[in-house]
């Protein structure tokens, strides 16, 4: 990442960012989704990587369109989260049941909120620059990645949190 001049080189830096975001997180995922019990948790996990690959791609394209190389650019932020999340789940998790569902779903959320605060940041930056498309399409992965941290909070309060306390 090279010292941004403007607006438009802290859209693009945010840009390969993301799309390194998206890289270590759905690596992560699919790590651990074979560790989850509950049905509709691994359904949302498989989901979710499908979700982080049309992500981005559409990021790849954003970048790509602003007369950029396609490459992005090592996301510190992410990386921190993957190693607790992987702390967590895989070094000192519980080994399965509903109590290390409720660990994945909690370390899931975590990283699905640093996606949707650099979604957004990216299309608050498109929109002052006027790219109306970047905008739209920035807007939309922003939208679909809250349906799924909304998902996963029913899952969690209607189902594994329950089961967990059960335990």
């Amino acid at each position: 990442m090279s010292t941004p001049e403007d607006l438009k080189d802290l859209y693009i830096d945010e840009l390969k960012d993301l799309w390194s975001a998206n890289d270590q997180m759905a690596r992560l995922i699919k790590k651990v989704a074979s560790k989850a019990s509950d049905p509709k948790l691994k359904d949302m996990l498989g989901a979710s990587q499908e979700g982080i690959s049309k992500h981005t791609d559409i990021l790849k394209e954003l970048i790509v369109a602003q007369g950029e190389k396609a490459s992005k650019d090592h996301c510190k932020g992410m990386e921190g989260l993957v190693t607790e999340a992987t702390k967590h789940i895989v070094e000192e998790g519980p080994k399965k049941g509903p109590v290390l569902d409720a660990v994945i779903i909690a370390q899931y959320q975590r990283m699905s909120h640093y996606g949707l605060a650099s979604f957004g940041t990216a299309a608050s930056y498109a929109a002052t620059l006027g790219l109306k498309d970047d905008n739209k399409k920035l807007k939309q992965a922003t939208k679909e990645i809250y349906g799924a941290d909304e998902y996963g909070t029913k899952l969690a309060e209607t189902t594994v949190n329950i089961d967990a306390k059960d335990e």
